[in-house]
């Protein structure tokens, strides 16, 4: 059994996790599992994410407005998340970015939202995590322009993309699209990244790895995902787990458990 796994990027206040959320939660220490952030998309899953890191020792929160959540900003939207933000287990801001693969709202007002976050990010001095879907030069233009600390999460861009991310200090982060047949660009940023820019993810209950894709997925399945992405590179699986657990924990600013 391997240790060491830091999942980044997971989503359990989804109602898919409603049937056993607590019973799996809890066998996460027993099955190597290090740490996990869990990211809000609103004001409600961002509350919830919070709940859930104030409930576990290895869970914490990112809280913030997704892209595709905009229909439900509030008033006072960015004081709302401001609010929670200084919440004792929240290590970042997010899920936040841009989608312009389904664009429920137009590009303008995504732009907007997602810059004046990462604008509060900086005033908190939070790391943000930056969903990035089909919009690659818009979001690596207001990066470059409020150079935060953080993550570009499901990293789905060219290698020439990765680089600029990296040059701005900032990590990559890799789930299960690495292991899918026909990932050629994931596996080739893969086997780029330096060690010390790289994030293991899952994105639950989304993408699960080969062999469990298309079913729910849970921080149980990364070692699918760091198994494939050490072979690409070159690297022993456990050697690839402590690097990103580090990783994890110098971005999040957060001790080891031990």
């Amino acid at each position: 059994m391997y240790k060491n796994i830091f999942d980044t990027h997971a989503h359990y206040e989804d109602e898919q996790f409603d049937c056993d959320r607590d019973e799996l939660l809890s066998s996460f220490p027993e099955n190597g599992i290090s740490g996990v952030v869990t990211c809000g998309t609103d004001i409600i899953t961002s509350e919830k994410s919070i709940a859930l890191a104030e409930k576990y020792p290895f869970i914490y929160a990112a809280v913030g407005f997704h892209a595709l959540n905009l229909d439900s900003l509030t008033a006072d939207w960015c004081g709302d998340i401001k609010k929670l933000a200084a919440q004792k287990k929240v290590v970042a801001i997010g899920e936040i970015g841009l989608d312009y693969h389904y664009e429920r709202d137009s590009r303008e007002k995504q732009l907007e939202v997602f810059e004046k976050q990462l604008v509060l990010a900086n005033e908190l001095s939070l790391p943000v995590i930056v969903h990035d879907r089909e919009a690659h030069e818009d979001t690596l233009n207001l990066l470059k322009k409020h150079r935060p600390r953080g993550v570009v999460h499901c990293f789905s861009g060219s290698v020439e993309t990765a680089k600029e991310i990296i040059k701005l200090g900032m990590y990559i982060g890799l789930g299960g699209a690495v292991t899918f047949k026909n990932a050629v660009k994931p596996a080739e940023v893969a086997s780029f990244v330096p060690k010390d820019r790289l994030l293991l993810e899952t994105d639950a209950p989304y993408m699960s790895p080969v062999p469990y894709r298309g079913k729910r997925c849970t921080s149980l399945l990364i070692p699918y995902t760091a198994e494939k992405i050490a072979a690409v590179r070159g690297e022993a699986v456990e050697e690839l787990l402590f690097e990103t657990d580090k990783n994890a924990r110098t971005l999040f600013r957060i001790g080891s458990l031990v």
